[in-house]
């Protein structure tokens, strides 16, 4: 019978000093606890766990019993009494268990599980695991890193719900253990704010960087994936409790130039989706610094967009995206058009005189255009705008179409280039010759600005031809429609 075998040793073992224990006595310890839990005598193990007498036989070796514990309490039913047993058995664990052996048997446990068992063994184990930490002396901020680290090497895999519907039924329970994730990380949180608040000389720079690298790993996943925008229909959006984090220790580390590798190193979509939750969400906003200029903030969310973009096309097979895509009502809508065109006027109304004039050389000429053929009717014709609709394609549209696509090739060149040369001159002047023009002498980084801006200005005047090449067709095709019927 289990009980007896486990009465066996436990009797051996308590006339044995602590250092006189053998790994055979462990591994007699574990097989006898094990078949107790699994024959139903959980109540038993328990008796054994709390008396007095077994304090020091628990201390070496109850953390052998996390594994199997995990595994009954995650099959018995809720109302089973078995399963209160092996909870009170887990909670006397992590009071008696040596502190270092017992975390790592929990990191190992959730690092073992898999598939739909994830997320209910991470919630189990989080509240013992942070007790466990607090209890560690030593290592405790690299105890802290690694935890979070297992934690969301296990919750990447799993897929993020999408529709509102997926996120209220959370089937693999990945909402609800996020937001036991943010309860697990917030007084290690509290504890650095805390000690920064007592003294600027706090010596807590390990845990800050292990904290600052969990929510840069978390903007990346889940948020990264997640339909942000039904944030805004709930504030008990699993999602919403997840974001707060991530913003309000943010705004502790933005003078804190030792955190500077670690930034780099991570990933530019982790920074894209931040700025994405601060200036659209404007979660943590309150805590940003206000002295960043309005357009200095432009320059460095530009910069976001386009890594984000390029870090989600570059995820895609060359000729997979298929072109029934843009037949999708949600792909490209009227009144995603509508707000690009907005935005578009909003742009130009930011640039100086000189930048206007710049754009509106070619814009204005595309815009009136574009005004033209939706207000004067083709059969109308006040302005005989469709007269000259031939020799406007030939002498105008087709050879700034020739042009647009010429030039932003040859950026995509210079901008490839520099990338490829980036190592070499990074931190030294260089200089850059365009379209036989030279650039000011400056660095790398600031020619790649340079390059990068006009690549956009390229997309401007692009956006408003696509329309107009868009209006054109329409008409074509309605004429060729009537000409049929």
């Amino acid at each position: 019978m289990a009980v007896d075998e486990l009465q066996a040793i436990i009797q051996r073992c308590q006339i044995l000093e602590e250092a006189d224990f053998k790994g055979e006595d462990f591994n007699l310890f574990q097989v006898a606890g094990q078949k107790c839990l699994e024959d139903g005598y959980a109540a038993q193990l328990l008796e054994v766990v709390q008396n007095e007498k077994n304090k020091v036989i628990i201390k070496n070796m109850g953390w052998n019993l996390i594994c199997p514990l995990v595994r009954c309490i995650l099959m018995y039913k809720q109302e089973d009494d078995n399963r209160e047993h092996c909870l009170k058995i887990l909670d006397l664990l992590v009071q008696l268990c040596n502190a270092k052996e017992l975390f790592l048997g929990l990191l190992e446990q959730i690092e073992q599980t898999s598939g739909e068992q994830v997320c209910k063994t991470v919630m189990l184990l989080l509240q013992p695991l942070q007790t466990v930490l607090f209890k560690l002396q030593n290592k405790k901020a690299y105890s802290v890193g690694l935890s979070l680290a297992v934690i969301m090497n296990q919750l990447t895999p799993l897929p993020v719900p999408y529709t509102k519907q997926q996120v209220q039924e959370d089937k693999l329970g990945l909402c609800q253990c996020c937001n036991a994730v943010v309860d697990f990380a917030k007084p290690f949180v509290s504890e650095v704010v805390k000690n920064m608040e007592k003294s600027s000389d706090c010596n807590d720079t390990e845990l800050k960087e292990e904290l600052l690298k969990f929510c840069m790993k978390s903007l990346k996943y889940p948020l990264l994936t997640a339909q942000l925008d039904q944030l805004e229909s709930s504030d008990e959006h699993p999602f919403r409790h997840f974001c707060m984090p991530n913003q309000l220790y943010r705004s502790q580390s933005w003078e804190n130039k030792e955190f500077a590798d670690i930034e780099q190193k991570n990933s530019a979509e982790s920074l894209a989706c931040l700025s994405y939750l601060m200036f659209v969400h404007y979660f943590g906003i309150d805590y940003f610094p206000m002295v960043f200029s309005p357009s200095y903030l432009l320059q460095c969310n530009m910069a976001h967009i386009e890594e984000l973009f390029e870090s989600v096309l570059l995820r895609m097979e060359d000729n997979s995206l298929l072109h029934q895509y843009l037949e999708l009502s949600n792909f490209i809508t009227v009144p995603q058009r509508k707000k690009s065109l907005n935005i578009l006027q909003l742009f130009i109304n930011k640039f100086d005189a000189e930048g206007k004039y710049t754009l509106f050389r070619i814009m204005a000429s595309l815009n009136l255009l574009r005004y033209l053929m939706i207000k004067d009717g083709e059969y109308d014709n006040q302005t005989g705008v469709w007269t000259m609709l031939a020799k406007i394609e030939q002498n105008f549209l087709k050879p700034l179409r020739v042009g647009l696509n010429m030039s932003k090739a040859h950026y995509e060149a210079e901008i490839k280039n520099k990338k490829e040369n980036r190592r070499g001159c990074s931190n030294t002047v260089c200089s850059v010759t365009v379209s036989g023009e030279k650039l000011p002498a400056m660095t790398t980084e600031m020619q790649l600005q340079v390059l990068r801006s006009a690549l956009f200005t390229f997309d401007l005047i692009e956006s408003v031809l696509a329309r107009v090449e868009e209006l054109i067709e329409m008409k074509i095709k309605a004429r060729e429609e009537n000409y049929y019927h």
